[in-house]
């Protein structure tokens, strides 16, 4: 699974529980929609400081990027979604991050080159290596959220991390090389501190 890792519903639920327990002492409302008629998962929590929102239906245009061309989506499994829409808000920090993922028939480098290209509009593209998916990813609110994204770790492995911003607002594509084709995930983070909205 490519990062951020969509959730799976244990993930969603054991997040909606965790959130609204912490809330147990305020009044609000919590919504969970599991699969009815072949809809995605939602889970909504709304508090008077803050909510929290999960959607499997992630839409790729709210990442800024286009899809790859040819690309599929990839197939979600029983307990694990190939897409998210994450948004977390509170008068303390907000946090939203929309995930997909896809596979291509292409090489990991035709894909490469094509989002090395896109990601361009957003500023200086730096490209890391990964062991693990997610293995170079980082997210900061306060101080450190305005620095620019860097490579983290021994920087190597086969899975290659494109990324652009800064590490509280940041677009960033996946990639691992498959025996035939590639496996990539485009993701779109943005974060902030006690001021600002998202």
């Amino acid at each position: 699974m490519l990062i951020p890792k969509a959730l799976d519903n244990k993930s969603k639920l054991l997040i909606a529980a965790a959130f609204a327990g912490w809330l147990t002492v305020m009044a609000c409302s919590v919504s969970v929609k599991d699969h009815e008629n072949g809809d995605t998962s939602k889970v909504d929590i709304e508090t008077p400081i803050g909510g929290i929102h999960i959607n499997e239906n992630a839409d790729v245009r709210d990442t800024g990027l286009l899809v790859y061309p040819n690309a599929r989506k990839k197939e979600k499994t029983d307990h694990d979604s190939k897409s998210a829409n994450v948004n977390i808000s509170s008068n303390l920090f907000g946090v939203k991050v929309v995930a997909l993922e896809y596979e291509s028939d292409d090489s990991a480098d035709k894909v490469l080159s094509f989002y090395r290209d896109q990601l361009k509009k957003f500023g200086h593209v730096v490209e890391c290596r990964a062991k693990s998916h997610g293995g170079d990813f980082t997210v900061h609110t306060g101080e450190h959220a305005s620095n620019e994204v860097s490579c983290k770790g021994d920087n190597t492995g086969n899975i290659v991390e494109l990324k652009v911003g800064t590490e509280g607002n940041q677009h960033l594509v996946s990639v691992e090389p498959q025996t035939n084709g590639c496996d990539f995930a485009l993701v779109y983070v943005q974060a902030r501190g006690k001021e600002g909205t998202i």
